[in-house]
C-alpha cells in the first residue's frame, strides 16, 4: 500500500541564453509581468504546501537568482544549489543535495521541471507526481501527428514534457550508478530508463500549452497563452 506522498521538486535554471540569442539566460526575462523563473517555480509548488523546493542555478546568476526569490519569498520558499555544464550534471547535484532525506525516507518522490516550461499548469504537476508515487515514475507526453514524421512508424511516437517524477530512492540510485559510470542522460526518464528498466514509468496526457521557451518567438506564444488564461499580473 502507497503511504504519504513526501514531495521534493526541483526547478532547473542552470543553463544559457545561447540559443535564445541573448546573454542573459532566458528564464529570467519577462513573461507577462513576471520573469518566466517565477512562473514556472510558482506552478511547480502551488499543489504541494509542505514540499521541498530546489532551484537549481548557473553559479553566474547567483545574485540574480536572490534578487528574483526575495520577490517570491512571501508565495514560496526556495533554496538555490549550484548546477553543472549539462542537465545530466544539474539533476545530479540537486538529488546529492537531497540525499539525506531521501536516504531517510523524508522524501520519497522526486519531481524534475524544466525552468524554461513556465506553462505548465499546477493540475499537470499534481497529476504527474500522484502517479509516480503510485506507479514508480510518471512524465507528460503528447502524441506526435504521423504527418509530422518523414519515415513510416508502426509505433507511436511522442513528444515528452517535463515536469517528470520518480520515487526518490530508486532515482538518487540512478544518478549515483550513472555518476560512477560515466552515463550522461537527456533527460531524468533516460536516466531511469537506463538503470532501472523495470520501473513502470507512466506516461500522462501533457499539455499542449506547455511550451518550452527556446526561441524569441516562444515568448510571444507564452504571452499569448497567458493572456488567454487571464493571467494578467
Amino acid at each position: 500500500m502507497v503511504g504519504e506522498m513526501r514531495i521534493a521538486v526541483v526547478v532547473l535554471a542552470a543553463g544559457s541564453g545561447s540559443r535564445f540569442g541573448h546573454s542573459t539566460n532566458k528564464v529570467w526575462l519577462p513573461l507577462s509581468g513576471r520573469r518566466i523563473i517565477s512562473r514556472s517555480l510558482a506552478n511547480a509548488v502551488k499543489s504541494f504546501p509542505k514540499s521541498r523546493n530546489i532551484l537549481v542555478i548557473n553559479p553566474a546568476d547567483s545574485d540574480l537568482a536572490k534578487e528574483v526569490l526575495r520577490r517570491e519569498a512571501r508565495r514560496i520558499k526556495v533554496e538555490i544549489i549550484a548546477g553543472g555544464s549539462s542537465r545530466h550534471e544539474s539533476e545530479h547535484n540537486a538529488l546529492m543535495h537531497l540525499a539525506p532525506e531521501i536516504e531517510s525516507g523524508r522524501i520519497n518522490v522526486v519531481m524534475i521541471h524544466d525552468g524554461a516550461r513556465p506553462l505548465a499548469t499546477s493540475n499537470l504537476f499534481s497529476d504527474i507526481a500522484q502517479a509516480a508515487h503510485q506507479h514508480g515514475g510518471a512524465i507528460p507526453a503528447i502524441d506526435v501527428d504521423p504527418l509530422e514524421i518523414d519515415l513510416v512508424e508502426s509505433r507511436q511516437i511522442v513528444r515528452v514534457q517535463t515536469p517528470q517524477a520518480f520515487r526518490a530512492k530508486e532515482l538518487l540510485e540512478a544518478y549515483t550508478r550513472a555518476e560512477r559510470d560515466g552515463f550522461v542522460g537527456t533527460d531524468t526518464a533516460a536516466c531511469m530508463e537506463e538503470y532501472f528498466p523495470k520501473i513502470h514509468t507512466i506516461a500522462v496526457t501533457g499539455e499542449v500549452t506547455n511550451v518550452k521557451i527556446t526561441y524569441p518567438q516562444d515568448l510571444v506564444i507564452a504571452e499569448h497563452v497567458l493572456e488567454k488564461r487571464g493571467y494578467k499580473e
